[in-house]
């Protein structure tokens, strides 16, 4: 018998990575029913900016993932992130009504990664 895919939590799920961007990294920490994100800015103008959000994602193609959320401040972000290929692309608006258009590197973070920004 064949096992069919977890359709419920996506590939992301419960793990954390970090996103390198031109001019800009963060990590982001899935929960483990992929219903919210920890993010942290790392590197970049809005270095230690850091939440959690209630975030929505949809799969668009096998391993790639389009992922949403506001973050308390009013931010908004769209990820559409191939966690096979290790690609990022992030489109987001920032409190002062920025946009930004980036993309880049996508990768999983150890546990010692992880914990080092999980919560201030």
């Amino acid at each position: 018998m064949n096992q069919q895919p977890n359709h419920d939590h996506p590939r992301f799920a419960g793990r954390a990575f970090r996103v390198d961007y031109d001019g800009l990294s963060a990590h982001n920490i899935y929960a483990a029913d992929g219903q919210s994100v920890h993010y942290a800015i790392v590197a970049g103008p809005y270095t230690g900016a850091s939440g959690e959000s209630p975030c929505e994602w949809r799969q668009i193609a096998e391993g790639v993932y389009a992922i949403s959320w506001q973050e308390a401040n009013g931010a908004t972000v769209v990820h559409i992130d191939d966690f096979a290929g290790g690609r990022s692309q992030a489109f987001f608006t920032a409190p002062d009504l920025g946009f930004h258009r980036m993309q880049g590197t996508l990768m999983e973070l150890d546990a010692a990664d992880s914990a080092a920004s999980d919560r201030p």
